[in-house]
């Protein structure tokens, strides 16, 4: 009778000892979970009144990643920036703080010189900006906004779009994308300039973006992203058009491209 407790003893020892050492297996085989993406922002306005004649105005919408923490990749997103060293929601917004004062400043010190130049009241200002035009495939799409008046015929503006590989924590180049030389893409862009309306028409409503064209080639530059069609080159006021024709955007469709894509890439986006 003795011997048969001892057995279920240690047979119970052993079952428990089993379970635990799976339970133990399981944990261990378990994946940690993917933070999940996601975006904010912050936003600062502000204006002041320099002299009767002027006021000035600044505005920075900058977006913030809560969940990217490579500080190479962040150092690219905010590359229109200096020395940030805080990413978080509160150093954003220390830096926008600190970026309006400086420009307040610079406007102040200026104004001093200038006298009584300003004969007639104008409101100048400061405006940028950040949006995420697309999020797929690992691939982030920024977009970057900037414009200003500090007196003259008009106002200036322009973009910059940047793409981001969230798997490999860099900014994609040109070349992670295609490997067409630049005289045959440049030759795309050209043929394909009157794609896409800007807002410049000929007299029976025709897109005649080439009417304003500044530039003999147009370049194959790194303001460029892309969709599941197209690559889009897009190019600011007067980059290669008359400021009257706004900023154009030009596509290349991947069958345009085909034979050049870099396969992971093709892979990555399921281009065919």
């Amino acid at each position: 009778m003795k011997n048969t407790m001892a057995v279920l003893a240690v047979s119970s020892l052993l079952a428990v000892s089993a379970c635990k050492k799976t339970e133990n297996n399981n944990t261990a085989a378990a994946a940690p979970e993917k933070e999940r993406f996601t975006v904010d922002s912050v936003k600062i306005d502000d204006s002041i009144k320099i002299n009767d004649s002027l006021t000035v105005k600044y505005s920075s919408r900058m977006l913030v990643f809560p969940t990217l923490k490579n500080k190479t990749l962040l150092d690219s997103i905010y590359f229109t920036e200096k020395n940030i060293g805080d990413f978080s929601k509160n150093g954003l917004r220390n830096y926008l703080q600190k970026s309006k004062n400086e420009y307040f400043n610079q406007i102040r010190k200026d104004a001093k010189e200038w006298g009584s130049d300003l004969t007639f009241a104008q409101e100048w200002y400061f405006d940028t900006g950040m949006k995420v035009k697309s999020n797929m495939n690992g691939y982030l799409h920024v977009e970057y906004i900037w414009g200003s008046y500090s007196g003259g015929a008009h106002d200036n503006y322009g973009f910059s779009e940047r793409v981001f590989d969230l798997e490999n924590n860099k900014k994609v180049e040109l070349k992670d994308i295609t490997s067409m030389p630049a005289g045959q893409l440049e030759a795309l862009l050209m043929k394909n300039i009157n794609k896409i309306n800007s807002g410049t028409t000929d007299n029976t409503g025709q897109v005649n973006n080439s009417e304003m064209l500044l530039v003999d080639k147009i370049p194959a530059t790194g303001n460029f992203y892309f969709d599941e069609k197209n690559l889009y080159f897009h190019y600011s006021p007067y980059e290669i058009t008359a400021f009257a024709a706004g900023d154009i955007t030009i596509p290349v469709s991947w069958a345009n491209l085909k034979g050049t894509l870099n396969p992971e890439f093709a892979k990555r986006m399921k281009i065919n």
